[in-house]
């Protein structure tokens, strides 16, 4: 193909082609029929596309290096800020969306933020305490509206606007960072 960077390409029963940057390598699916002519073309065609994300991909994993980790004492104060933060917005939340709940838990988990149990028990992730206040809020707002909702419909998300109108906003913002902030994990 003629280009400088290192390309997988996945076949598969698919109709359209499509390209995506992971781990700072370039994948291609392609449909079963098609030949690598076809293949290129598309390749060429998204260039650009490819190397702007394959170059922020690679700047990410650069700054992944230069991240410090969190010693075991600070993730202990997280968690203890997070223990005296969090009920108190869910408190407040609570009654503003008109839910019950149970239990609440802090953790430190590597890939969630918080869930919601059928049983009403919340579980925050106390790596919430580096983010704005405001992510806080989004992810409160969000475990409590699945006390009405228990699933991720418009019924679910018009009830978390309804509560908390700026949580697209804050959700994009824990969606854009918050996997450098749980790399520190």
């Amino acid at each position: 193909m003629g280009l400088s960077m290192d390309i997988n390409i996945i076949r598969s029963k698919r109709r359209t082609y499509a390209a995506e940057i992971r781990d700072c390598k370039v994948i291609v699916r392609a449909p079963l029929w098609a030949d690598d002519a076809q293949i290129g073309r598309f390749v060429e065609k998204h260039r650009h596309w490819i190397e702007v994300h394959l170059q922020k991909a690679q700047e990410r994993a650069a700054a992944q290096e230069l991240e410090e980790k969190l010693s075991e004492a600070e993730l202990r104060a997280l968690a203890q800020q997070a223990a005296a933060v969090i009920p108190e917005r869910v408190r407040f939340y609570a009654q503003k969306i008109g839910v019950t709940y149970g239990r609440i838990t802090i953790r430190s988990q590597k890939t969630r933020w918080g869930s919601c149990s059928a049983k009403g028990n919340l579980n925050f992730n106390c790596m919430l305490m580096l983010a704005p206040p405001e992510v806080v809020d989004s992810v409160v707002v969000h475990e409590l509206c699945h006390r009405k909702e228990m699933n991720h419909s418009p019924r679910f998300y018009a009830e978390v606007l309804k509560a908390f109108p700026e949580y697209r906003k804050w959700n994009k913002w824990l969606k854009e960072n918050g996997a450098a902030i749980l790399r520190r994990r």
